[in-house]
């Protein structure tokens, strides 16, 4: 209730004083300094781009860096759209590496870390929570490629020709969602990061000089990256991700040794022997993080892009499992750093002038001008790298249906001649960053807007996944999906949220600062639940324990329903089947291959199962599926 969530917050009152009045901490960057490094690392970016698509010339012995190479079989727009089959191993690893770890990474660990409530636990929570999605690629990958075809773009692909339109549409608006929180989290951290370096007030609430600057750097990246995504496709972003990916190893090893040097940034053991615990409470947040990053990531489309991007099925899986490991080590970094800095000045902390968040920037005040323009450095490149991936994501949604449509394919009479279907897309793109945009300058707090999205990945997580089950299991318990229970699937783990909201008598999401975030049944998908972070408290917990289970269940019940009450055959076939081809041919939209299973018992897998209409041999032994070839 408002009552419990207003006692929870008495032991934060002097940290929303302190919040309300903090003044400018000088770093040493200029403002003018500060824009200098912004449009250098841009500016950067924008020219790797362009070389990526050969717009500009580059030297015969660094092509094969430079330079993607497209698929002989391949086409020019759908190359610009994916990249596929075309990254390798390290190209594949470096790019995950890059693309996830975004600006916001600097608040993330270094918040656990510096929190001896949470500490170990925490920094491993979240630092495995950020790794593990790649692992579970390396599993799932394989088959959702190999299911969905080599013309995939990502799991609305997958969604359509396992389950039909309705469900694509369903994982398409979540994917949307979480990409535009993303987007948004990315250039909050980035024009709050340059506005504390450069000694702007970070206060709450922001003055509107501050709020001024802190939109200008958001407008800025979001143009940039728009600009050289528009001209140079998902090829531009991968190349520009390998560049970014060394130059945050290597900038990370600067700062490590610049910042260990520091005498006053040197605890005893004893010292951090305080600030390093083993707790419960970590423990609970590791677990919740792993719940809900792991959700979040699978409707990632930029993580499915590499999937399709990969040269095959070895080079993905590997890419994908030496990326792991590099988040992970970022992460665990960044979670010693906050550590390190609440060893050094614990009483500061808990009198909450200074804070856990910032943990990692109040090592840096001690350290020459010089090393903090390399941190200006790193978050541009942390920000755009993660931001351009993004933008080429979210164009993936629809990009198979864009390229099956006629008219999209008219080369428009302009620079670089681009298709209809390619400027469209682009448009799309630039609409969804102006609110992108606007909501950073807003100041939302990062982690918040990332569990919202989070939850809302959580209820849909196992209705989608359970679909590259193509057996029935158990005697027929476990039977694979239908689309009608997919998507109630996802509607009873909606339902679980409010259940658990309307059990806790929520009915008010209030943040730290006082603020009203949302009324009624869907506020507690905010999750404020008044712990110690936003990602504490065992309430928290079980809520990403029972939604998706409630997902997954729920999905499995109504499609037992489901074809209990329409018959096996017409509850496997998509809603809406005859209309949405009716659509589809009225648009021009060229018939997906798509295959049609067919769903068999595992118990009777004994029994030699027929080949394939086409007389061809099965394509997929490993998850027992066949496939008639249309």
């Amino acid at each position: 209730s408002a009552q419990s969530i207003e006692v929870g917050y008495k032991k934060k009152k002097k940290k929303l004083l302190a919040l309300t009045t903090m003044t400018k901490t000088e770093y040493g960057p200029t403002v003018g300094g500060a824009w200098g490094i912004l449009a250098s690392v841009l500016a950067s970016f924008t020219f790797l781009a362009f070389v990526s698509r050969e717009y500009i010339p580059s030297p015969k012995f660094l092509r094969h860096i430079l330079v993607p190479q497209m698929n002989k079989d391949g086409s020019s727009d759908d190359f610009f759209l994916s990249a596929r089959s075309s990254a390798s191993t390290m190209t594949l690893a470096l790019s995950f590496f890059a693309s996830g770890m975004g600006a916001w990474v600097v608040y993330g660990t270094t918040e656990m870390g510096a929190n001896p409530e949470l500490s170990w636990l925490g920094v491993i929570g979240y630092s495995s929570a950020s790794a593990f999605p790649a692992l579970i690629i390396c599993l799932l990958g394989p088959k959702v490629r190999r299911m969905t075809g080599e013309n995939a773009f990502g799991t609305t692909d997958f969604a359509r020709q396992r389950y039909g339109r309705l469900m694509q549409l369903a994982v398409a608006g979540i994917s949307i969602f979480y990409m535009f929180i993303f987007i948004v989290a990315e250039l909050t951290s980035i024009s709050n990061i340059y506005a504390l370096l450069v000694g702007k007030d970070i206060g709450i609430p922001a003055a509107p000089l501050e709020k001024g600057y802190t939109s200008s750097i958001s407008w800025t990246v979001a143009a940039v990256t728009v600009f050289y995504t528009a001209v140079a496709g998902v090829p531009a972003s991968i190349v520009t991700d390998k560049f970014q990916g060394v130059m945050m190893v290597c900038l990370v090893i600067i700062l490590v040794i610049a910042i260990s040097v520091e005498p006053s940034n040197q605890p005893s053991l004893d010292q951090f022997n305080t600030a390093s615990n083993w707790t419960v409470d970590g423990f609970v947040a590791a677990v919740t993080l792993i719940l809900a990053v792991c959700s979040a990531e699978m409707f990632n489309q930029g993580n499915w892009q590499r999937v399709w991007a990969a040269k095959d099925e070895k080079t993905m899986v590997k890419g994908f499992a030496i990326g792991s490991a590099m988040v992970f080590l970022l992460m665990m970094f960044f979670g010693v750093m906050g550590m390190i800095s609440y060893a050094v000045d614990p009483n500061s902390f808990g009198t909450y002038a200074k804070f856990a968040y910032l943990s990692f920037f109040y090592l840096l005040i001690p350290v020459p001008t010089a090393v903090n323009y390399l941190v200006l450095v790193l978050v541009t490149a942390l920000a755009a790298s993660s931001i351009d991936t993004l933008q080429n994501a979210i164009i993936s949604v629809f990009s198979r249906d864009i390229l099956s449509i006629p008219k999209c394919q008219v080369k428009l009479d302009i620079p670089t001649k681009p298709t209809l279907g390619a400027v469209t897309t682009r448009v799309l793109v630039m609409a969804i960053n102006v609110p992108a945009v606007f909501m950073a300058s807003q100041r939302f707090d990062v982690i918040t807007l990332f569990l919202v999205a989070d939850l809302v990945c959580a209820t849909a997580v196992l209705p989608v996944f359970l679909g590259l089950i193509t057996e029935k299991h158990l005697y027929g318990i476990f039977t694979p999906i239908t689309e009608l229970g997919g998507l109630l699937g996802i509607v009873s783990g909606v339902s679980a949220v409010l259940v658990n909201g309307a059990i806790l008598n929520f009915t008010e999401a209030v943040n730290m600062w006082g603020e009203v975030l949302a009324t009624g049944p869907f506020s507690y998908f905010w999750l404020t639940n008044g712990s110690i972070c936003a990602l504490c408290g065992t309430k928290t917990m079980i809520t990403f324990i029972v939604t998706p289970i409630a997902g997954g269940l729920g999905a499995l019940l109504f499609s037992h329903l489901d074809i209990l009450i329409r018959g096996e055959e017409e509850a496997r076939e998509p809603l809406f089947g005859a209309f949405w081809r009716k659509i589809e041919a009225k648009a021009g939209i060229a018939e997906v291959e798509k295959p049609k299973y067919k769903f068999v018992n595992a118990a009777k897998k004994d029994n030699k199962t027929p080949e394939m209409d086409s007389g061809e041999d099965s394509v997929n032994s490993e998850i027992e599926v066949e496939i008639n070839a249309i």
